[in-house]
């Protein structure tokens, strides 16, 4: 098998099929239909395949042209009919695995898309797992629900790995592409195999590692390792705030060392698909060893308190005016979880205006990346178009994205009072009516 495998890479006879068409799979499966390899994308919402397959692009980090001329090309498709994963050699797993009401791992579709697969799962294919997950999964879930309900025997008939996606919406230098990754599989051959179709695809470094959980565990070490550091600065933030010391200055003091130390920055709390909810699959996971992960879910903690912590400050700034916050009227500038993207995924802003909202605050929002958001089964819209006039209207301006698309300067100009939770307003002049995180 893997001498038939290694073959058909390198003639790039290999069929990919990609499981989940989001932030993950879309631009996953254009890389790969790039590199020459036919690809067909499976997904359960036909709006998404309606669209891959008429061309049209619906993630930010996937080149409109590039999508539209692989599908005209027909290297590229999509559906919803899973019996087609009989065609795949190479199946990518891409579906989201956020937490449940109990703040616990929900991966309910990863285990139905495994489900699935397996339906349909040949000889000779192999099957790699890149949503985020708490480590074990590819070995204690997936491994035996293929098996069982395949008939078919990891490493004998297929080969099954992980290999944790690495995905930053925006970033203009890392993409897909060129981003290194990290493969861990069942077995030498599997690793060996997989790792050869990862480079065969991309420009960046591919990293293998001795087993699935090793690759698992990479991935929320990575993420872990921000939430903790993003929590340290918060919490130093906050002291610094009843200091009266300026938290950007120390960091911005502190980075000038070129050894030792690497600049992160506070905010109104964590956003994305992965940095807020990562550590909890990990401490989730250290409780079936009877561990308990202290210093992450203390990090956790206060994190998940910024959106609070800033509606506390966003009430002294009122009252400091003699405002009270229960009725004054509140424009929140950005709802993205980061700058110039339209991805709101626990987006802290979302947090902030429900907790404005529930001290009595009018809210409203602007983004001009997000005309509208859906939040628990609500869409909320925002305003199109702000001007002096309509900013002048507020009590209070709170900018919790930085997005660069915007004119501090009118905001600054025509508020009444500014609380800037993101430091974009450092370089404005006049910062009488401006307070800072």
């Amino acid at each position: 098998m893997k001498e038939r495998l290694l073959n058909k890479i390198k003639e790039k006879s290999i069929i990919v099929g990609v499981v989940g068409l989001g932030y993950v799979g879309l631009p996953l499966a254009v890389e790969k239909a790039k590199a020459g390899f036919k690809t067909i994308g499976f997904d359960v919402q036909e709006s998404k395949v309606e669209m891959v397959n008429l061309g049209k692009n619906y993630i930010g980090d996937v080149v409109d042209s590039d999508l539209k001329k692989l599908v005209d090309k027909k290297m590229l498709s999509a559906t919803t009919d899973f019996s087609f994963i009989k065609n795949a050699d190479f199946i990518a797993i891409c579906v989201p695995t956020p937490l449940d009401k109990h703040q616990e791992p929900d991966i309910s579709y990863v285990k139905n898309s495994v489900q699935a697969v397996a339906q349909f799962l040949k000889k000779d294919t192999m099957v790699v797992l890149e949503s985020t997950t708490y480590p074990g999964t590819t070995e204690e879930l997936i491994k035996p629900i293929l098996e069982k309900n395949s008939g078919l025997k990891c490493g004998k008939d297929f080969y099954l790995g992980f290999s944790p996606e690495r995905v930053d919406p925006g970033n203009l230098i890392y993409k897909t592409k060129n981003t290194p990754k990290v493969v861990g599989a069942v077995g030498r051959d599997a690793t060996e195999v997989i790792a050869a179709m990862y480079r065969a695809v991309l420009r960046g470094d591919v990293c293998e590692v001795s087993s699935p959980a090793v690759a698992e565990m990479e991935k929320i070490l990575e993420n872990t390792y921000r939430n903790i550091n993003i929590g340290l600065v918060n919490e130093i933030g906050r002291l610094c705030h009843e200091m009266g010391i300026s938290i950007w200055e120390v960091i911005d003091a502190a980075k000038t060392k070129p050894y030792g130390f690497q600049p992160f920055y506070p905010g109104p709390g964590l956003g994305g698909h992965c940095i807020p909810l990562d550590p909890y699959y990990l401490t989730w996971k250290a409780r079936e060893y009877g561990f308990h992960t202290t210093l992450i879910e203390n990090s956790m903690v206060i994190n998940d308190g910024q959106p609070m912590y800033c509606v506390e400050r966003a009430m002294h700034i009122l009252n400091h005016q003699k405002k009270a916050i229960n009725g004054a009227r509140i424009l929140v500038l950005g709802i993205a979880y980061k700058q110039d993207i339209d991805d709101y995924r626990e987006s802290p802003a979302i947090r902030v205006i429900q907790e404005l909202e529930k001290v009595g605050a009018d809210v409203d929002y602007h983004d001009p990346w997000i005309q509208e958001f859906q939040e628990n089964g609500r869409i909320v819209k925002g305003i199109p178009q702000i001007d002096e006039k309509i900013v002048s209207g507020y009590d209070l301006i709170m900018i919790t994205a930085a997005h660069s698309n915007v004119d501090y300067e009118m905001i600054q100009r025509s508020a009444k009072l500014v609380f800037d939770t993101k430091n974009v307003t450092k370089n404005l002049k006049n910062r009488d009516n401006i307070e800072i995180l």
